[in-house]
C-alpha cells in the first residue's frame, strides 16, 4: 500500500514526506531535481525499487521545497535550504541517524548534510552524482556553462510536460508509450515550466568540491558507465575525493537507478552496504561556517570613552550581536574581547547575521567588520579549532569598517540565495598556506523575518 503523505516544517515551508519499510536502519532518499511522492508509486519500476529498499530499511523519502507535494516557494531552493529540509524531515520522522541515498543532483544535498551533520549520518550512497555541474580548469569532463544552458533551452524547457526527459534519464524506456505518458504526467505535476527553468539555472551553479574532503561517513559511489545525463568520470572523480569511499560502476545508459536492473544488482549492493555498516564514533570534525566579527579601532574608542563607558558600550554591542546570532541560528563559541567567534550550519545564515550586525551596530557609534569561511572544524569540547577558524579570522582582519568579507567557498555554497558578491581579489592569509580568493558581500535579500536584517544594498 502507498504510505501516508505527511508534512514536516522547514522554516516557513511544509516539506512532504513518506515513511515505509520495516528495517532497523533508517534510509533517507534525496531524489534528483524533481520528484512527486504520489506518482512515484504509479511507476512499476520505481514502485518495485522502493519496496525492495523497504525490505531492509525504514525508508524516508520527500519532495524538496517547491517541488511535487511540498509547499511552493519563491525561486529555486538553495543547497543550504535543501539541507535544512533533510534535517526537518528526519526530525519529523523521529530519525536521529540515517543512511543518506542521494541521486543525481540530490546527491549534493546528501553530501552537504553528511559533512555538516556527521553524527546523524550512518552511511552515504551516491548514484549518478557530480560535485560540479559545469566544466572548470581542473574539472574538464563536465559541459561548459554555455553548452549546458543551450541544451536546457533546446532539449528540456520547450518540451516540458510531454515526457521527453525520459530520453535523458531513462533512455531504455524511450520507446515505451506508457513510460513516456507517465513521465509526461510526472513532469507536469512535479513542477511548472517556470519552476523547472529556475531549478535548472540553479543547477548550473552547483559546486560542492570543497565539501568532499570533509566527508568522514562510509560512502558508496555508484554510476553507469554510459550514463546519458552525467559523465561517469564525474562519479569516478567524486569517489577519489572522498576518503575511503567505495566505487562501483555498472553497464548501461540509464540515469535513474530503478531502470534496467533486472537482476537487482544495484539494490543488492545498496543493501549490503547499508546493513553492513558499523557504528562510527562521535565525530570530531564537521563542515561548518565560521564567522568572526571585530570592532574597528576598539583601542582608540576605549581610550576616548574611559573604562566605564567602554564597558557599557561593549555590553550593548554584545547584546546586539547575540540577538542576531539567535535570529540566524548561529552558535556563539566565544567572545574575543571586542569581537565574536560564532559558527553556523550554513553560509547564508552567517551572511545574514554578519550583514545585520555590521549595518545595525552603527547605531551604537561604532563600526564592525566581519570575515566568513566555510570549511572543516575540529570540535574541542565547547571550543572549536582547525583551518576554517584560522581562515575566517584572517579574512576578518582584512575587512574594512562595516565590510563583510567571505571566501570563495562561501560564495559557491550560497548560489541561488540572492546574495551578491564583488570580487576582492586573491590574498595571502598569514599562517595559512596558498592564496585565497575573497569576495565582498555587496547585496543581500532581506533576511527571512529573523530580525531587522540586512539592507538590500550594503554599499549604496
Amino acid at each position: 500500500m502507498q504510505p501516508e503523505t505527511r508534512y514536516a516544517q522547514s522554516g516557513k515551508a511544509g516539506i512532504a514526506y513518506q515513511v515505509f519499510g520495516e528495517g532497523d536502519q533508517d534510509l533517507v532518499l534525496s531524489f534528483q531535481f524533481i520528484s512527486h511522492l504520489d506518482l512515484a508509486w504509479e511507476s512499476p519500476a520505481l514502485e518495485k525499487f522502493l519496496n525492495r529498499l523497504g525490505s531492509f530499511a525504514r525508508v524516508i523519502m520527500f519532495d524538496r521545497r517547491g517541488v511535487g507535494l511540498s509547499d511552493p516557494t519563491a525561486g529555486a531552493p538553495t543547497l543550504e535550504e535543501r539541507t535544512d529540509d533533510v534535517r526537518a524531515v528526519m526530525d519529523a520522522a523521529g530519525s536521529d541517524r540515517a543512511a543518506l541515498f542521494g541521486m543525481s543532483e540530490g546527491a549534493a544535498t546528501s553530501m552537504m548534510f553528511a559533512a555538516t551533520y556527521p553524527e546523524r549520518t550512518s552511511a552515504l550512497i551516491l548514484w549518478g552524482a557530480m560535485a560540479r555541474s559545469t566544466e572548470a580548469e581542473d574539472y574538464p569532463w563536465a559541459p561548459s556553462r554555455e553548452t549546458a544552458l543551450e541544451s536546457m533551452k533546446q532539449l528540456i524547457a520547450p518540451q516540458w510536460g510531454k515526457g521527453s526527459t525520459v530520453e535523458i534519464f531513462s533512455p531504455t524506456l524511450a520507446d515505451n508509450p506508457d513510460a513516456r505518458a507517465l513521465q509526461a504526467r510526472f513532469e507536469r505535476e512535479a513542477a511548472s515550466p517556470v519552476r523547472v527553468w529556475e531549478l535548472l539555472n540553479l543547477f548550473l551553479d552547483l559546486d560542492v568540491r570543497d565539501v568532499l574532503p570533509l566527508i568522514q561517513t562510509p560512502t558508496l559511489v555508484m554510476h553507469r558507465r554510459s550514463d546519458y545525463a552525467v559523465n561517469v568520470r564525474a562519479g569516478r572523480w567524486l569517489a577519489e575525493q572522498i576518503e575511503g569511499s567505495q566505487f562501483v560502476e555498472y553497464e548501461g545508459t540509464d540515469h535513474n537507478p530503478w531502470v534496467a536492473d533486472p537482476n537487482g544488482e544495484i539494490l543488492e549492493q545498496i543493501e549490503e552496504f547499508v546493513t553492513g555498516i558499523r557504528p562510527t564514533p562521535t565525530p570530531d570534525r564537521v563542515l561548518s561556517t565560521v564567522l568572526f566579527t571585530d570592532i574597528v579601532d576598539s583601542t582608540q574608542r576605549a581610550s576616548e570613552l574611559g573604562d566605564q563607558e567602554w564597558k557599557s558600550l561593549l555590553e550593548d554591542h554584545q547584546d546586539l550581536v547575540r540577538r542576531h546570532l539567535k535570529w540566524c541560528e548561529g552558535k556563539e563559541i566565544k567572545t574575543t574581547g571586542d569581537g565574536f567567534l560564532a559558527t553556523f550550519d550554513g553560509p547564508t545564515r552567517a551572511i545574514e547575521a554578519a550583514t545585520a550586525i555590521t549595518d545595525e551596530i552603527s547605531s551604537l557609534g561604532i563600526e564592525v567588520r566581519a570575515g566568513i569561511h566555510t570549511g572543516e572544524l575540529e570540535i574541542m569540547g565547547d571550543d572549536v579549532g582547525g583551518i576554517a577558524v584560522h581562515v575566517a579570522a584572517r579574512v576578518c582582519g582584512l575587512a574594512g569598517p562595516g565590510q563583510v568579507l567571505a571566501s570563495r567557498t562561501v560564495r559557491d555554497l550560497t548560489a541561488g540565495s540572492g546574495i551578491e558578491f564583488a570580487d576582492w581579489g586573491r590574498h595571502e592569509l598569514k599562517g595559512v598556506p596558498d592564496s585565497w580568493e575573497l569576495y565582498d558581500v555587496t547585496s543581500t535579500p532581506r533576511s527571512n523575518q529573523k530580525g531587522p536584517g540586512a539592507r538590500t544594498s550594503r554599499h549604496a
